[in-house]
């Protein structure tokens, strides 16, 4: 199990890497226009802030990956990060519009692969914390 810990602290780091690109790709200079202030810059904010912390679990997972699995804290917080990315595994199909990713291939295969990984990480931790 120490080897999947690592391979989602990997997985992580680069997820929340990729939360840099965010405020280009989905031109977020033309789209937030519209919103006022407070809402413009809690998203900006609140991205910046997911983007830490999952880049903090990555971390975690990479640097303590056989406390996570051998120790009854390590147990707890991946039961922790398992009802977390549970969590995100079901907003993965109620918080989006199927309207985002139908009858596009590239979003299509993006929402398959991001729905494998959040089931896969909550598979894990799941695992883990249980054992």
């Amino acid at each position: 199990m120490i080897i999947h810990i690592k391979i989602i602290g990997t997985l992580l780091v680069g997820l929340a890497l990729i939360h840099a690109i965010f405020p280009r790709y989905f031109k977020w200079k033309i789209e937030l226009q519209s919103l006022s202030l407070i809402n413009k810059q809690m998203m900006i904010v609140h991205t910046f802030f997911i983007a830490i912390m999952v880049f903090l679990m990555g971390l975690l997972c990479l640097l303590s990956a056989e406390d996570l699995v051998q120790t009854m804290l390590g147990k707890r917080v991946c039961l922790g990060m398992c009802v977390f990315w549970t969590l995100r595994f079901f907003i993965q199909f109620v918080g989006y519009s199927p309207k985002l990713w139908q009858g596009k291939a590239f979003e299509t295969i993006i929402h398959v692969l991001f729905s494998i990984l959040w089931a896969y990480y909550s598979g894990v931790f799941l695992w883990v914390g249980l054992s």
